[in-house]
């Protein structure tokens, strides 16, 4: 009898022990940084405009992330202008970054919303955007971001 109370006994220090180490998976993350790094244009079909918005993610965490996709919606000037979604997958390194590429539609009512707005500015001046999205990775993996910042018009050269 003296053998099944030190059999339970190593039995639940190997259960104790697995249940640890899985969570330590679930320990806190550092918030990942995710920033608009560009946008450049894509055919677009009918009245809409396409581009690809381009994400730079870096993660401060001593894990890497994996990801399996990303939804996402850009304002600009307090109202919403762009949304996309990708099935795009990939990992971002420990202490490390990379670039996700994410198609975005842009309806033509939003656009001519935008342009109306955008008729205050001069050049040089900034209109303020905002960007709100989710990087999907898992059951416990997922995150979400956002991201603000002025985009500039471009000034122009003045006359020789």
């Amino acid at each position: 009898m003296s053998q099944r109370p030190a059999r339970l006994f190593l039995l639940l220090c190997a259960v104790l022990g697995i249940a640890l180490s899985g969570c330590s998976a679930l320990a806190p993350r550092d918030t990942l940084h995710i920033e608009l790094a560009g946008l450049e244009p894509l055919p677009g079909q009918g009245l809409e405009m396409r581009f690809s918005l381009l994400l730079r993610v870096k993660n401060p965490n001593d894990q890497p992330l994996d990801f399996n996709g990303v939804a996402l919606r850009l304002e600009v000037n307090g109202h919403a202008l762009a949304s996309g979604v990708s099935d795009q997958s990939g990992q971002v390194p420990r202490f490390g970054e990379t670039l996700i590429r994410v198609p975005v539609s842009i309806s033509a009512l939003a656009a001519i919303r935008q342009a109306w707005a955008a008729a205050g500015y001069q050049q040089g001046q900034g209109l303020p955007y905002t960007l709100h999205g989710k990087l999907a990775g898992g059951l416990f993996g997922s995150a979400r971001f956002s991201d603000s910042g002025t985009l500039n018009w471009p000034q122009t050269a003045p006359p020789p």
